[in-house]
């Protein structure tokens, strides 16, 4: 009993408040959907448990509901791990080396960033996924990978099991004339007769079922074959860059995130470094990068307001339907504002709306998505070659 008070506690508790989300309710709908009906399906109309191989495949059934969501509860509640609060190095000098957070009042430890959505510096932040309504990194990197992985494995299980009770039932209640093809749901195949008819629901459901199953078989499995590939990011510089992080070999690599304990290497602040690599490389590189953008940046007036809408009815039809399919924020907007925007799609623009119309670095800044018919870029910047992504070179 002790043991499991220990366990739940109130901080616990509290991470219950992520499944309040439409990732979550979402994701474990169509978990929900897709195991049930498989299950309904195997064990009445198509593969009955009397026999050994429905024994069989009812238990493969059970096994990958488990571990799907054995992965898909460790990734949203284990949490990516989190610099902590009003952390720096060891060495003081090193800590001109990185960046400085001022949410978290800390240093950001390397291959971390902070994260708005979750407020909180991440370690090894790989991005905020609205699915699992939070990070992944450090700590549930590899049960994030597992879950990609396995619910399409589980889904392709599934999608069998749909076509076949399908085929089975359907298959002697077809009747082909000329130019129609009929369904005769008042026969059945199987002998004997299930419990319960396959009609009219039972096929609609097993048909919107598969459906889901295939749907999340090419989405889930394009996220996985993203999440595992090489994810180094190269750098625009004259000189080769040399990733720090890459221990040379894909296996250690692997051995680094995958572990018997399920427990990562490492702490999460420090990390091993390729021979012949300078520890702060990496961040090095990313302060560079962001002075780049900087500079890269235009600025913009306001010449219409826009009141913050996702999607605004008001801007155009082709605004209304590019608008970013993405969590961050939209700004509103006030006639005359200036925006310094840092990039773009085609009908939007990213940036920072400075409050005190100063650009002096460190000044508070509202920041997100807006309309680009909503503003103009101002005549200082508009002979310059640069421009945020999306847009053309004005000459």
């Amino acid at each position: 009993m002790g043991t499991f008070c220990s366990v739940i506690k109130f901080e616990n508790l509290q991470e219950l408040k992520r499944l309040c989300h439409w990732g979550p309710v979402i994701a474990l709908g169509v978990i929900a959907i897709c195991s049930t009906m498989a299950m309904i399906d195997s064990v009445l109309w198509y593969w009955p448990l009397h026999t050994t191989g429905g024994s069989v495949n009812f238990i493969m059934l059970i096994n990958w509901t488990v571990m799907i969501l054995y992965n898909y509860f460790n990734a949203m509640f284990v949490g990516p791990g989190f610099v902590p609060l009003g952390w720096k190095p060891e060495n003081s000098q090193d800590s001109m080396y990185l960046q400085y957070c001022k949410v978290c009042q800390a240093y950001k430890a390397p291959r971390s960033h902070h994260c708005r959505k979750c407020n909180r510096c991440v370690m090894k932040m790989d991005h905020h996924c609205p699915w699992i309504n939070n990070c992944c990194g450090y700590q549930n990197h590899a049960s994030f990978t597992l879950f990609l992985l396995l619910a399409p494995l589980g889904c392709i299980h599934a999608a069998f099991i749909f076509v076949m009770t399908m085929y089975t039932q359907l298959y002697n209640r077809l009747s082909f004339g000329w130019n129609t093809v009929k369904i005769d749901m008042s026969a059945a195949r199987r002998d004997p007769l299930p419990v319960l008819p396959f009609g009219l629901a039972a096929f609609a459901a097993t048909l919107f079922a598969l459906g889901l199953a295939l749907g999340t078989t090419i989405a889930v499995g394009m996220l996985f074959f993203t999440q595992a590939k090489d994810r180094i990011q190269y750098y625009q510089l004259d000189e080769v860059f040399v990733f720090p992080y890459d221990m040379g070999s894909q296996w250690k690599n692997f051995k680094q995130v995958f572990t018997w304990s399920g427990v990562p290497e490492g702490d999460g602040l420090e990390w091993p470094i390729r021979e012949g690599c300078h520890p702060y490389s990496l961040t090095i590189e990313q302060l560079k990068q962001k002075a780049d953008k900087r500079v890269r940046s235009v600025r913009y007036k306001v010449i219409e307001d826009y009141s913050g809408a996702c999607c605004p009815l008001n801007k155009g039809i082709k605004t209304f339907f590019t608008s970013p399919c993405t969590e961050e924020p939209r700004i509103r907007l006030q006639k005359g504002e200036f925006i310094l925007a840092t990039r773009g799609l085609r009908y939007w623009l990213y940036g920072d709306k400075i409050l005190d119309d100063s650009f002096v670095e460190g000044v508070s800044r509202i920041r997100g998505w807006f309309p680009r018919n909503c503003v103009e870029k101002c005549p200082c910047d508009a002979e310059t070659d640069q421009a945020p992504d999306g847009e053309k070179k004005n000459r």
